[in-house]
């Protein structure tokens, strides 16, 4: 009977370390599976590594190229219900980026983004290169838009003839019903572009000129700009 009851607690041990190595050299493209990232757009070409230190090439946040980063699982949201995948990319160029994307129960999202995420002619025709973000945290609760914060500036990759926007147009991210909202207008105020993204991905994209100016009006029109009151306005809709 003693042997027997050694045997069935050498199982058990046997069994308890075979978890716990699991866990702790588990293949973070197993715990990417896992956790769901796949259903609120995120897509790679590789993953490496345990989820401790892992290298995840070509990331995709939707049709937004986050490009190749270092992750980790951090342990500290696993405790709240929530696997939080820390990434970084630190290289000293412009491309650095920083932040976290979060999946728990009902929840997905990013938080603490810092850096540029290109975005190619996503908006297209609306000429907007990169967002820029600065201490950026959004998250959906089911299909609603559940708290965002942090600045945004978006980069134009391109000219309407007549305006300058080498600045950029910058403001803060926040929730607009079930939308999260990106508010962004230039240092001068007179050029507006209003970004709203569902959980769907599907995103509106408005960009909103005041001018008097009959020039400049004319040469946005021929951009694709409408006429709206006082303002010229050019609407983008589509999908991420």
């Amino acid at each position: 009977m003693m042997g027997l009851h050694l045997s069935r607690r050498a199982r058990l041990t046997l069994i308890l370390l075979f978890a716990v190595g699991f866990i702790l050299f588990m293949p973070m493209r197993i715990a990417l599976g896992l956790a769901g990232v796949e259903r609120v757009g995120v897509a790679a070409r590789d993953v490496r590594g345990t989820i401790w230190n892992a290298r995840i090439d070509q990331l995709m946040l939707g049709a937004m190229p986050l490009g190749s980063v270092r992750a980790a699982l951090s342990p500290v949201s696993l405790l709240m219900a929530r696997a939080r995948f820390d990434i970084e990319r630190r290289s000293g160029a412009a491309d650095d980026l920083s932040g976290a994307l979060t999946v728990g129960f009902g929840r997905s999202g990013v938080d603490d983004v810092t850096g540029a995420v290109p975005l190619g002619r996503t908006f297209a025709p609306l000429p907007i290169g990169s967002l820029v973000m600065d201490d950026v945290s959004a998250y959906f609760s089911g299909d609603r838009c559940g708290h965002a914060e942090g600045r945004v500036r978006a980069q134009m990759a391109g000219q309407f003839p007549g305006l300058n926007l080498s600045q950029g147009l910058s403001g803060m991210a926040s929730c607009d019903g079930d939308a999260l909202l990106l508010p962004l207008a230039s240092q001068s105020g007179m050029e507006k572009l209003t970004l709203r993204i569902w959980r769907s991905g599907r995103y509106v994209a408005e960009m909103r000129v005041e001018t008097a100016d009959a020039t400049l009006a004319d040469a946005l029109a021929k951009s694709g700009f409408a006429g709206v009151g006082g303002a010229r306005v050019l609407k983008v809709e589509g999908t991420l």
